[in-house]
């Protein structure tokens, strides 16, 4: 299946589905961005819309996007702020947003499923501005190591959603490319699995 069907598929449950990653990538996302207070927010994958909600109370405007139109959906129903507007986009084209056109971008739970790194790094730099910030959170890699993938279930069958492996390693030398700087490096562990390896990567980089 087509990682945008799946996603499409996913949709109907995915809020209500047990996922102890989506819990963990919600708290991660809080925690770090907070205190902070922002004028132009894009986010990349927003899905049924877990952080969009948080995120508009922290910036003025928030552009959520997705490429699964039943995720959008879902988001759509939820998140009902005037400082919010979705669309549909591939993140592997060219983004149709301005150059320096927002102080944050936010992705969460995406990259494992785009191969190409540099060009979402060299997009996100022109969309931000000077100073702008950058948080991702990710599938730590030691998760993919294993074989760990996003999947959901339908009944007795389970759907493992296609993912390329990224090391720790590939993210701050895509930002290095970009000339976006390295502000924090957090490993995220969910309270019922802080005895096993880290769940959850994130980064936060600033644009030069």
């Amino acid at each position: 299946m087509k990682i945008q069907d799946a996603y499409t598929n996913w949709s109907a449950t995915y809020d209500a589905d047990r996922n102890l990653t989506r819990d963990l990538d919600e708290i991660a996302t809080r925690q770090t961005l907070e205190s902070g207070r922002f004028r132009s927010i894009l986010e990349l994958g927003c899905g049924t819309g877990k952080n969009t909600m948080f995120l508009a109370q922290i910036g003025e405007t928030v552009h959520a996007v997705d490429f699964s139109k039943g995720m959008l959906a879902r988001a759509e129903q939820k998140v009902r702020f005037e400082n919010v507007t979705f669309a549909v986009a591939d993140l592997t084209k060219k983004w149709e947003y301005p150059d320096g056109s927002a102080d944050l971008v936010v992705c969460n739970l995406v990259l494992e499923h785009i191969q190409d790194l540099d060009f979402i790094f060299a997009e996100v730099e022109r969309v931000l501005t000077a100073g702008g910030r950058f948080f991702l959170c990710e599938l730590h890699p030691f998760r993919q190591y294993g074989g760990t993938k996003a999947n959901f279930q339908r009944g007795d069958e389970t759907t493992e959603i296609a993912a390329f492996t990224h090391h720790l390693s590939d993210f701050t030398d895509a930002a290095d490319e970009q000339s976006l700087a390295l502000r924090s490096l957090k490993e995220w562990w969910h309270e019922e699995d802080k005895r096993e390896i880290p769940r959850l990567v994130s980064f936060l980089f600033e644009k030069h």
